[in-house]
């Protein structure tokens, strides 16, 4: 495999637990809700903590990656409601 291939694996595993976590605090369920749902958290919560200088001091890359992308995908679900 590829590094190409292997980050996108990782980025799409990174996605799944994030949206899986943040279903335990906002709801839904659904593996392809959960990729979605946490891949778009990554990116929310990565430019909202980059932009508001939040650093999070979690000493491992990966479970700070699955933290910042389930805060950014909780507050994605609840802006989404929200506006609906």
């Amino acid at each position: 495999m590829d590094d190409q291939a292997r980050d996108l694996l990782i980025f799409a595993i990174i996605g799944i637990v994030a949206g899986f976590l943040a279903s335990f605090v906002v709801g839904g369920s659904g593996i392809v809700r959960y990729l979605i749902t946490g891949i778009i958290g990554a990116f929310v919560g990565g430019y909202l903590f980059k932009a508001m200088g939040i650093n999070l001091g979690i000493g491992n890359e990966l479970l700070s990656q699955i933290v910042t992308a389930a805060i950014g995908a909780i507050i994605v679900v609840l802006l989404a409601r929200l506006i609906a």
